[in-house]
Formats: C-alpha cells, structure tokens, sequence
C-alpha cells in the first residue's frame, strides 16, 4: 500500500477534528444516531454546524427494524448481522450529502466486540476508505485486538476512535479500567499503539443525582483519561441537555450525541403527525 498517501489521507482526517475542537474552544460534539445513519437527518446537523458525525451498524439495524427490532439495546444483539457493504453505502450517502469537510467515523461489524465472530479483511477497509470514511468508530475490548485493528485501518488511511468501557457495561464497548489511575494508564496504552481518538463509555445510570450531574467516579475517570493523553478523547453515553454542561467541564474534547437527538426527532415527528390528524 502507498504509506505516504495513507499517512496524508489519516493527517487530513485528523486536521478536521482539530479544527472542529478549536472551533468549538477546546470542545465540540459528534453526532450519531439517525443524524448518522440517515442522509437527511446528517445534512439537518450539518447545517446547524454540527462537523463530526457517526453511522454505526447497530443505528443501521434499528433504523432498517432489521430482524424487528425496535430499541437500541435490542439492536446491539444482531447489529453483527449489519454487512460492512451495508455500512459503505449509507457512509457514501452520507457523504455525497455533506461534503468533504465533514469528519465521517463509522462503526462496521466486526470493529466493535461482536456476538458472533466477525472477522475483517483487508477489503472492508477499503471499501470503506473508498465510501468516504475518514475514520473506524470501535469497541475493542483488548488492547491486542485494538492494535490490530489500528494498524489495519491506518494501512488505508483510516483513523480510530476506540473506547474505555467497565467490565459490568451491559454490552462490551471498550477495554475495561474501573479506577481513575487504571483509566489513566490504559489510556496511555492505547494512545501508544496508535489510537487516534481515545474515548470513555459513560452510559451510567444518573438515578438519584441533582438534574446536571454526573456521578464523582465517572467525572474522575474522565479527568484521569483527559488528562493522560495528548490525542483528542470523547465521552459516550448518557449525554443530554441536562448533564452535558458537568460533561464539558471534565475537559473531554467531543461529546457523542446519539439518543438525545433521536428522542427529539421521534417526539418532532410525532407531534407533526398529531397536528395533520387535528386538522
């Protein structure tokens, strides 16, 4: 493979999530979701100013009732079933919609910890290199399959988003550290293989906390994490109008939006549809 191309292409990519960061004054949101997956819905945030955006496999199969599946949770246990085909054509969907400037990162079977195995070739991601990605979203749950992963998707240009998670999360979505300092050290474990982007999976219940906090061992894991890296981190999970202040002030750099948005487009769309029938 051409390494200077690829190495230029992963620059490129990485210059729009700085410059969407700096926008922002150290902090901006990547967006996911139906505003992922859905051509119009990604043009609708877009042209709010939105420049980071998320298609995944398992927003693919709830947004398709692949298998009837009607909630995400439902969704995360046949999202395997989602083909890497499937995810480069709504990738280039999306990307003939919002143009180049836009960072594009794409969850693809197999680059999360699947059910079933799921093995990648060499193909997938090129296939997706070429359908307008400019990074792999993932959910390694070991730092051998993560360094694997990375130095397959930088062979095409590709960058990687990949998370910490806990070892009670409901679905597996990162390598698991509990503590602050195991936070901090895995971090710097996964920024020295290569990881482009480094993120905390913070889909936690908030149940008996004050309306815009987060709980103190998440806030302190998030701190840890930011803290131990030099290469932009995000936050995922949980994230809504409420807390999102309490997340920002950790100093995490992007904030993924998926759920929030989607109950608001679901409760829009309802209320439309409410009115025509009033009339």
């Amino acid at each position: 493979m051409f390494t200077n191309d690829m190495a230029r292409k992963i620059n490129a990519s990485m210059d729009k999530v700085k410059k969407a960061i700096e926008k922002g004054n150290g902090h901006t949101i990547l967006s996911t979701g139906i505003t992922g997956d859905d051509a119009r819905m990604a043009k609708a945030v877009v042209d709010a100013g939105v420049t980071m955006l998320e298609p995944n496999h398992p927003a693919v199969a709830l947004a398709r009732g692949y298998r009837g599946v009607t909630t995400m949770h439902a969704a995360e246990q046949v999202r395997h079933g989602i083909t890497v085909a499937q995810m480069a054509e709504v990738t280039q969907g999306v990307r003939n919609v919002v143009g180049k400037d836009i960072y594009i990162t794409v969850g693809i079977p197999g680059g999360f910890t699947e059910i079933l195995p799921t093995p990648l070739t060499d193909d997938d991601f090129l296939m997706m290199a070429r359908a307008g990605a400019d990074g792999l979203h993932t959910h390694k749950s070991s730092l051998y399959d993560l360094e694997e992963l990375v130095k397959k998707a930088h062979k095409y240009g590709l960058c990687v988003d990949a998370y910490i998670g806990l070892s009670t999360d409901l679905h597996t979505f990162g390598i698991p550290a509990e503590k602050p300092e195991e936070t901090a050290r895995l971090a710097r474990q996964m920024e020295e293989i290569g990881t482009d982007m480094i993120g905390l999976m913070t889909g936690m219940s908030y149940e008996g906390l004050e309306a815009g906090q987060i709980p103190t061992i998440l806030k302190e894991r998030l701190c840890a994490m930011v803290e131990a890296v030099k290469v932009p981190t995000l936050a995922e999970g949980g994230i809504n109008m409420d807390n999102f202040r309490a997340f920002k002030e950790t100093g995490v750099n992007i904030l993924v939006i998926g759920t929030a948005i989607d109950g608001m487009a679901g409760k829009a769309v309802a209320a439309a549809a409410a009115e025509f029938l009033n009339i």
